[in-house]
């Protein structure tokens, strides 16, 4: 019997796979989840494009030199860092950083807090939440009619944060110091659609609004978003790494899990705790069986599948103990056709790869069922 007790040698990831959509820093994400055991599919819906040489973040800056403004907003460390290393590379730096020390700062949240700093600065004030709703409730509690608002954008309009300030009487300015693109080999994230929509992935990581936007959009471009919004809603865990990135996920009715501190590694966390709670748990042959997405852990061992056995496993876990014939299993089958000797050899192969044959019962001239532990049976009688 299995021993509830064991401790297992593998991470608690173990068996999913996560789909991680980041440009920036996904190499971290993916180091951080592979870790704890994930197998990761890397598809960046996006690529940042920096705006040092671009006219519209140098007029920009020209114009704060010139006007300097009542507030600024710094959004992204990255955005900040980028801006002062574009400024200085125009001879503008210095003038800059001087007309930045006379304003009102803001600073979304820490690290960003880490940027004004380092270039010599210092922010007036940061949010707890590191939230951009919070920084604007506290601009219209302090009243915007007449002042002038800079905004270091963060690659994609804010959404309803400048329509606010402006219906509020502010003039605003936005410094957009970088931009989201399409990336330029859309191959991964094709890929990465094909997954979701087949549940070849367990969840898919969002740590930016834009990359949400870029997969939707690559979807409806497909013709593939009922099946992709279908999959976030029943099968594959939509894990955003705030509720800004969520917004665009939220905007097609899509329900999001988030960590509590925006960061990479609340979020890896979260999906620890999400998946296996998600995944199947039966009582069988004198086993605890738990199905996860491309593997089995069988009294806590962990035992790849084949994805051909994967889908027999979930077609058969759908009604535990109950008997399942050939010719729905060959259904289950991905382009097995028509031959029922299909099942015969996947069915060998799967018995092969959870190391416990006796697992799965043959029903001469009728199918293959679960040998469900009786004590089980009635509580899953009715599934």
């Amino acid at each position: 019997m299995y021993d509830e007790q064991q401790q297992p040698e593998h991470g608690p990831l173990a068996g999913f796979t996560v789909g991680v959509t980041a440009a920036r820093r996904a190499d971290e994400l993916g180091a951080l989840l592979q870790r704890r055991g994930a197998a990761v599919l890397h598809a960046p819906a996006l690529r940042i494009v920096q705006l040092a040489d671009d006219s519209e973040l140098l007029a920009a800056t020209k114009e704060i030199i010139q006007r300097t403004p009542d507030v600024v907003v710094a959004t992204t460390a990255i955005g900040f860092r980028g801006w002062i290393e574009a400024a200085d590379g125009w001879g503008l730096g210095e003038d800059l950083l001087a007309r930045l020390r006379g304003v009102e700062l803001l600073a979304r949240g820490p690290k960003v807090k880490g940027a004004v700093r380092a270039a010599g600065l210092t922010e007036d004030w940061s949010p707890s939440s590191e939230s951009m709703a919070e920084v604007l409730d506290r601009l219209l509690e302090e009243g915007v009619d007449g002042r002038r608002i800079a905004i270091q954008l963060h690659g994609e309009p804010l959404p309803g944060f400048v329509e606010a300030l402006r219906a509020g009487g502010a003039e605003v300015l936005g410094v957009p110091v970088y931009r989201w693109l399409p990336p330029e080999d859309i191959g991964p994230v094709d890929r990465l659609l094909d997954a979701a929509v087949s549940r070849g992935v367990d969840a898919i990581t969002f740590t930016s609004a834009p990359a949400a936007a870029s997969l939707l959009s690559r979807a409806e471009e497909r013709g593939l978003l009922p099946e992709l919004l279908s999959a976030l809603h029943h099968d594959v865990v939509p894990a955003c790494v705030g509720p800004v990135t969520a917004l665009p996920l939220q905007a097609r009715g899509v329900d999001t899990v988030q960590p509590q501190r925006f960061r990479l590694g609340p979020l890896v966390q979260l999906l620890c705790q999400e998946l296996p709670t998600r995944s199947r748990s039966l009582p069988i042959a004198g086993h605890r069986v738990e199905i996860r997405g491309h593997a089995v852990l069988v009294d806590g061992a962990l035992r790849p599948v084949p994805p051909a056995g994967m889908s027999l496993l979930r077609a058969l876990s759908r009604r535990p103990g109950w008997v399942v014939a050939r010719a729905e299993l060959l259904r289950a089958l991905p382009g097995a056709g028509r031959d029922e000797h299909a099942v015969e050899t996947a069915m060998a192969r799967l018995r092969t790869a959870l190391g416990a044959p006796k697992l799965i019962q043959t029903v001469v001239k009728r199918g293959y069922r679960l040998a469900l532990d009786p004590a089980a049976d009635a509580k899953y009688a009715d599934a």
